[in-house]
């Protein structure tokens, strides 16, 4: 049913959107939950824990932990805005979501993968002085700085993609009200419009050149940067020793931009049609950041390691 809403202009809104799924397997929604159900249980779990880890322990009350915070509260808020409507399409066919809900998801899926790519920008800025000049690492970052850099990060990730919902909500609604994906992404939402979308369509370009392009380029330029410096440095076991530093950075961005750059060109340039592996690549764009990251830096991060060996131990130990 479609609902009429008069503003200056007249605007043809749906009242219900429908999230189709993934295109030719919905049959097999059921199988396919089980791998989505336990990312999402890791993505939960494994950023809980590091946000608490970090919370409590006071030796990780350092500026490279505490922009992973930011990183897990990140991946936290786009497991819970995408993953249980997700759920709940595979286990109960409940595929109606209304058209206000609809955007609300939307902007809270762009604003949070805006942020999350600009976190990965300051985690690089902090490998960078970490590495480039170890003896004013925490001069430098200090407490202030990192919440201004978060700060500033938040209000981009807002700024940038709050036009999303703004321009999709002006958009008249006349055909289709099927959304060929599992949750509400931009493009998918607009190719429904039966009116001009030249205005969404060229914001959402520009949108995806600047956090992807601008983003992915400055962390190039900053780990060229380390590259060369780790490259003087006098012995195998010193380089050895700073490249192991960036290591899980270096997986959480390719977790990151990888499905998420294959995504963009599908939706760009593949065919109108929405497939099965054009959804699964967008949903994995969403799933894999929230569930693998806190996997590689709770392995790959020796203080993270200890400090949960410690606190588990202690919970074994303490009967209370």
């Amino acid at each position: 049913m479609i609902t009429m809403i008069l503003s200056n202009n007249s605007y043809l809104f749906p009242h219900t959107f429908f999230l189709a799924g993934i295109p030719g397997l919905t049959a097999a929604h059921i199988w396919i939950s089980l791998p989505f159900g336990f990312m999402f249980f890791l993505a939960v779990t494994g950023n809980g824990v590091l946000l608490f880890l970090i919370h409590i322990e006071r030796c990780l009350h350092q500026p490279m932990f505490y922009f992973l915070a930011m990183l897990s509260f990140v991946d936290l808020v786009l497991s819970l805005s995408t993953l249980p409507k997700m759920l709940a399409i595979f286990w109960f066919g409940a595929t109606a979501i209304s058209f206000h809900s609809c955007l609300s998801q939307m902007f809270f899926i762009h604003a949070f993968s805006a942020m999350e790519s600009g976190v990965l920008v300051a985690m690089a800025l902090d490998r960078l002085v970490a590495i480039c000049n170890p003896l004013r690492y925490t001069a430098i970052l200090t407490p202030v700085v990192v919440a201004t850099i978060g700060g500033l990060v938040a209000l981009r990730g807002v700024v940038l993609t709050i036009s999303f919902p703004s321009l999709a909500y002006r958009l008249s609604y006349c055909g289709s009200h099927i959304i060929a994906y599992t949750y509400c992404e931009h493009m998918a939402v607009v190719k429904l419009a039966c009116g001009a979308t030249t205005v969404d369509n060229l914001y959402a370009f520009a949108v995806a050149i600047l956090l992807g392009v601008g983003d992915v380029a400055f962390i190039a330029y900053t780990y060229g940067k380390i590259v060369k410096t780790i490259i003087h440095f006098p012995s195998p076991e010193a380089r050895s020793k700073a490249g192991s530093t960036c290591t899980a950075h270096v997986c959480v961005i390719l977790f990151f931009y990888g499905p998420g750059f294959l995504s963009v060109v599908m939706q760009r340039f593949g065919p109108p049609t929405a497939s099965a592996a054009k959804v699964i690549l967008a949903n994995l764009y969403l799933l894999f950041p929230p569930a693998l990251d806190p996997i590689v830096y709770g392995i790959k991060t020796k203080q993270i390691r200890e400090r949960l060996f410690k606190f588990l131990t202690l919970k074994r130990i303490d009967p209370t």
